[in-house]
C-alpha cells in the first residue's frame, strides 16, 4: 500500500489518550488507528464531556474514536487546551446537529489577571507586566463589565484558528507574523463579577457563538487601563447541556444517550447572569 494511501486511511494523524486514567496531559499513542469511515454506525448519540486541562478538543475526539472502535465523532465548539469543562461531542448521524448545538448560549467561569498582558491573551503566551498607579475599584470593574454586555464588535486573538489568506492565524503568529484580525460581531449576554482582589478577577459570563473569552479579558483590561490576561477558564454550559451532565473522557461511554432523550431531558433556557 502506498504511503499516500496509508495517510488517507489514517486521516487525523496520531491518536491521543491519557498516559494513565486521570492524567491531565494527552500523550501520543500509535496503537489506536483513526479510520476515515464510520466503523460504528450503531452509535448515533450525544456525549457531554468535561474536558481536562491540557487536552485539545481534537484530543478528546480522537480518544472517543479510539474507545468506540472507530465511531464518527465531531465536537460542537472548541475549547483551548488551557480551558476545562463542557465539550459536546456528536457521534454518527448526530454530527448533523453540530451547527444547531453550537448556536446555543455558552456559560463560562473565567479568571483574569489585570496586572499583565499576553501575546496570546492567555497565560500560555509571553507575559508583559503593566504598571498601574492605582488599581480600579470594584465599582469601576463592575461598570467595565457592564459595558461589555450586548451586541458588540470583538477582535479575535492573533493566536486563533481563524484563517487569513488560507492559513490559520496562530500559525502566522508563531512565525512572527501575527495578523491583525478584523473585529467581528458577537453577543455578550451577561458578565458577573464573582470575586475581585487586585490583580485577580473572577467572572461568570454568558455569551453567544464565536465569542472569545481571551479577547473579552484583553478588552476588559484595556477599558480599565490595566492588563488583561485570561489565566483560567471553565465552560459550565452549552445550552441545553450543563456541567452537571459532563463526564470525564474515560467514563464518557457510560453516558451515551439516545439523541431524542438527551435533547428533551435538558432545559432549553438557562437563566443568564447580570452584573452585580
Amino acid at each position: 500500500m502506498s504511503q499516500s494511501r496509508r495517510r488517507r486511511r489514517t486521516e487525523g494523524g496520531t491518536v491521543y489518550r491519557p498516559a494513565r486514567i486521570g492524567a491531565p496531559i494527552a500523550v501520543p499513542c500509535d496503537d489506536y488507528p483513526v479510520p476515515v469511515r464510520n466503523k460504528r454506525p450503531d452509535l448515533n448519540s450525544v456525549l457531554v464531556i468535561d474536558k481536562p486541562h491540557g487536552w485539545t478538543s481534537a484530543d478528546v475526539c480522537r480518544f472517543i474514536r479510539a474507545r468506540t472502535g472507530g465511531a464518527k465523532v465531531g465536537h460542537a465548539g472548541t475549547l483551548d487546551p488551557l480551558a476545562t469543562g463542557v465539550l459536546v461531542l456528536c457521534l454518527g448521524s448526530e454530527t448533523k446537529r453540530i451547527d444547531e448545538i453550537m448556536a446555543g448560549r455558552k456559560h463560562y467561569e473565567a479568571t483574569v489577571d489585570l496586572a499583565h498582558f499576553s501575546t496570546t491573551d492567555d497565560a500560555e503566551g509571553e507575559l508583559t507586566p503593566v504598571a498601574v498607579a492605582s488599581p480600579p475599584t470594584r465599582a469601576q470593574v463592575d461598570a467595565a463589565c457592564s459595558a461589555m454586555v450586548g451586541e458588540i464588535l470583538q477582535r479575535p486573538p492573533a493566536y486563533s484558528a481563524i484563517k487569513v489568506g488560507g492559513r490559520r492565524a496562530y500559525r502566522l503568529a508563531r512565525q512572527g507574523k501575527p495578523p491583525v484580525l478584523e473585529p467581528r460581531p458577537v453577543s455578550i449576554h451577561a458578565v458577573e463579577v464573582l470575586e475581585y482582589g487586585w490583580p485577580r478577577l473572577k467572572l461568570r459570563i454568558a455569551c453567544g457563538k464565536g465569542t472569545y473569552i481571551r479577547s473579552l479579558a484583553r478588552d476588559l483590561g484595556t477599558s480599565l487601563t490595566t492588563g488583561g490576561t485570561l489565566t483560567a477558564l471553565r465552560r459550565t454550559g452549552v445550552e441545553p447541556f450543563t456541567i452537571a451532565q459532563a463526564l470525564a473522557p474515560e467514563d464518557a461511554l457510560n453516558g451515551l444517550f439516545p439523541p431524542a432523550d438527551q435533547i428533551s431531558a435538558c432545559p432549553r433556557d438557562i437563566p443568564g447572569h447580570n452584573v452585580s
